[in-house]
């Protein structure tokens, strides 16, 4: 999404809490309260969100990426296997996927509740930004390509970029094709998914989004294609970088640490303090690593 190190959450709290600290700067449930504010905002842009309880859904409304269930904000009382079913039903009576996304050490009942409801439950490392960490070069002028200097170039995408189509287009294709080995789909495929998405009204909605501030798109572009892509969404002070994807053929070449570079660059010129994102597993964790990224928690996903 190896040989895994023990997680940080198997620490001692007290050793656990003071790691974190050398991380954020921040007291660590501080730390996890802001991300739990943001989460509940950052999907509130594009969706509509249905109470069930200790629960809320995110129905999305247009073109995109469904969103999912995760855990009301504010909520401190049980949560039942029963609620996370109920959820489940509407999700079918949409006919969008059964999913439920959330933070371990925030809600940790949460996760016998949905697996008592049948679902499996994946754990992906959460990473936050070192306040410490040096914040790469930025600019139009700035090398942002890692260790390619002959490489495709790294650049932010305005709403009206040639390249963005294929910057919405590439991680259809990268999460078809999961992992970090060197896949099969290429520029053909791209080609034929740009315009899948243009056709399906997921450019334009880039676009829109880009233009009011809500997404910021980053992406390695050779001879006018996205290569790579990734994202972050600021909210006030708190952005997490999402949808970072390689295409399968263009793997292993550094790509998408260059892109998530150039979107720490960018969060903190808008004046971000958090920046955080979640890692497919423990080895793309400690590429994040050679950023900044430390891990703060664990990010649990259903479906």
């Amino acid at each position: 999404m190896p040989c895994r190190a023990v997680p940080e959450k198997h620490w001692p709290q007290a050793a656990r809490f003071a790691w974190m600290r050398g991380v954020t700067d921040q007291d660590p449930p501080a730390l996890l309260d802001r991300l739990e504010s943001y989460y509940d905002a950052v999907p509130r842009n594009g969706a509509r969100a249905e109470d069930f309880g200790p629960l809320s859904l995110f129905v999305r409304e247009g073109a995109g990426w469904p969103f999912y269930a995760r855990p009301a904000l504010g909520w401190s009382g049980p949560v039942e296997a029963a609620d996370v079913h109920r959820v489940r039903s509407r999700q079918r009576e949409l006919g969008v996927p059964e999913a439920f996304e959330w933070v371990a050490e925030t809600t940790p009942a949460l996760r016998a509740a949905v697996e008592a409801s049948g679902l499996t439950v994946h754990e992906h490392p959460l990473l936050a930004l070192d306040a410490a960490a040096p914040t790469p070069p930025s600019g139009p002028s700035a090398d942002l390509s890692g260790d390619l200097p002959d490489g495709p170039a790294v650049r932010i995408l305005g709403p009206a970029d040639p390249a963005l189509a294929g910057a919405v287009a590439v991680p259809h294709l990268a999460f078809a094709e999961p992992g970090t080995a060197i896949g099969a789909a290429g520029p053909a495929e791209l080609a034929d998914t740009i315009r899948t998405c243009a056709r399906d009204g997921l450019v334009a909605r880039a676009a829109e989004r880009i233009e009011a501030g809500l997404t910021v798109y980053a992406a390695a572009v050779a001879d006018g294609t996205a290569h790579c892509t990734g994202q972050h969404q600021p909210v006030g002070e708190v952005s997490e970088i999402v949808g970072v994807g390689t295409l399968p053929s263009e793997r292993r070449r550094g790509l998408g640490l260059a892109v998530t570079a150039a979107l720490v660059a960018d969060a903190r010129a808008r004046g971000v303090r958090t920046v955080f994102l979640s890692a497919s597993d423990d080895e793309v964790a400690r590429l994040y690593g050679r950023l900044g990224f430390r891990r703060v928690g664990t990010a649990l996903i259903a479906e």
